[in-house]
């Protein structure tokens, strides 16, 4: 058995576990820089103004007209409570799998062969663990329980959309496992995205039952046999697993967007360094190199200027990981760029073409430049004591470049200054 265990509007959610006075109002969290809309409570949602990823400046007036609490992401607050949120439900299951912020899968054992039963039965045990995290966390928490994985997300959309389950659901049984997939539409399951959804429709395919009725066989050979396996899955043959270490990235990104415009070379040299460094710390930390870089920068297309956006890629004489070679990679290609007049919005880095430093083989007539020990030696600096605490000048003396925050609530529990006081009478 899986129990799917996932925060309701995780960010929203958290900025009201320490904040009782804006619990029963709508609360909109924005993404970096305050751009976007990347989460809304229920209230929010249920008023219409909750929409993601729509340009605050948009609906500014709006959210003000209903009286919508504004928040700057918090990711030390979201970090923190997602940590203890996790912990309390490992308490509940002889194992635990951290999919993401927001969720976690309990594995109980599978078949006949469970590593731990619950005797007060599976409804009563999934309704404890939503229980005690609520409790002991604050945060509202839907679980799903199911024999697969797959069955599991089911069942946890319904715990949290489907009428009457207020929460928590169960799919252990075909009456349950027929309900539920009966009121999902094909789009809702676990892995069936918007262009797939569309096309099973095309042949008829709508409800997840539907899916569950297909033949393996036929899904495979029409789609792909990711598909054959949640056909597989809805029926109740596990067909998923995960590895306790994630595969490598073949492509490692750091961009964003800068708090203010900015306009001359050395600011955009000094961002794109920046960049650089973040990128090529990821890539050391899984023992890769990078034969290529992806440079770029553009303007916001919703300024009134014509948008403009300049890359290049540079590749390197040998793979390397080196973060002072990217930035002299990027001091060679920054006029590629830079262009007089612009007023850049963003700008990022792409490292590509990665290879492992264990496959790698050396070029005799090209010698790397790189300094692994120095490399080492930094990032252990920053990993203790913070990010940048050691960095190149190439990145300017004064880091400049943090994100724009203007709605940011405490940081509760990471920040001393920020821990909250109690007054007793």
């Amino acid at each position: 058995m899986y129990a799917l265990c996932d925060v309701n509007s995780m960010y929203a959610s958290c900025e009201k576990v320490f904040d009782p006075s804006i619990r029963n109002k709508p609360v909109v969290v924005l993404t970096n820089n305050d751009g976007c809309i990347c989460a809304a409570c229920h209230i929010a949602k249920r008023m219409g103004v909750g929409k993601k990823f729509v340009p605050y400046f948009q609906v500014k007036d709006q959210l003000a007209a209903v009286g919508a609490v504004i928040r700057s992401s918090n990711y030390e607050l979201y970090a923190d409570l997602s940590q203890r949120m996790m912990e309390t439900c490992e308490r509940f299951a002889p194992h635990i799998h951290i999919y993401s912020i927001d969720e976690c899968f309990l594995y109980y054992g599978a078949g006949s062969q469970l590593d731990y039963v619950p005797a007060e039965g599976w409804q009563a045990h999934a309704a404890a663990i939503r229980r005690t995290v609520w409790k002991e966390v604050r945060l509202p928490i839907g679980v799903g329980v199911g024999l697969t994985p797959t069955l599991a997300k089911a069942a946890n959309h319904a715990a949290k959309k489907i009428e009457g389950y207020r929460g928590v659901a169960v799919i252990d049984n075909e009456q349950a496992r027929r309900q539920i997939l009966k009121q999902m539409a094909v789009g809702d399951v676990w892995g069936i995205g918007r262009r797939l959804s569309a096309r099973l429709c095309d042949i008829g395919i709508h409800t997840a039952w539907d899916l569950s009725r297909a033949r393996p066989a036929l899904m495979k050979k029409q789609f792909s046999v990711l598909v054959e396996n949640t056909v597989h899955e809805l029926n109740g043959s596990v067909r998923l697993s995960w590895d306790d270490v994630r595969a490598p990235k073949q492509q490692i990104y750091s961009t964003r967007s800068f708090g203010q415009r900015i306009t001359d070379k050395e600011s955009l040299r000094h961002a794109l360094v920046t960049h650089s460094g973040i990128a090529a710390q990821k890539l050391r930390r899984q023992s890769g190199l990078a034969s290529a870089m992806m440079v770029f920068a553009s303007s916001s297309p919703h300024d009134q200027e014509a948008y403009y956006r300049g890359s290049v890629l540079h590749r390197f004489t040998t793979p390397t990981s080196d973060s002072r070679v990217m930035a002299n990679a990027i001091a060679s290609v920054i006029n590629k760029i830079h262009k007089e007049g612009v007023r850049f919005y963003r700008c990022g880095i792409g490292l590509v073409d990665l290879v492992s430093t264990k496959n790698y083989q050396g070029d005799l007539f090209n010698t790397s430049k790189d300094n692994a020990e120095l490399m080492k030696c930094l990032d252990v600096i920053n990993a203790k004591y913070g990010r940048n605490t050691v960095h190149l000048a190439g990145q300017g003396i004064e880091q400049k470049f943090a994100m724009k925050r203007a709605f940011l609530s405490p940081q509760y529990t990471t920040r001393l200054s920020d821990l909250p006081v109690f007054e007793c009478d």
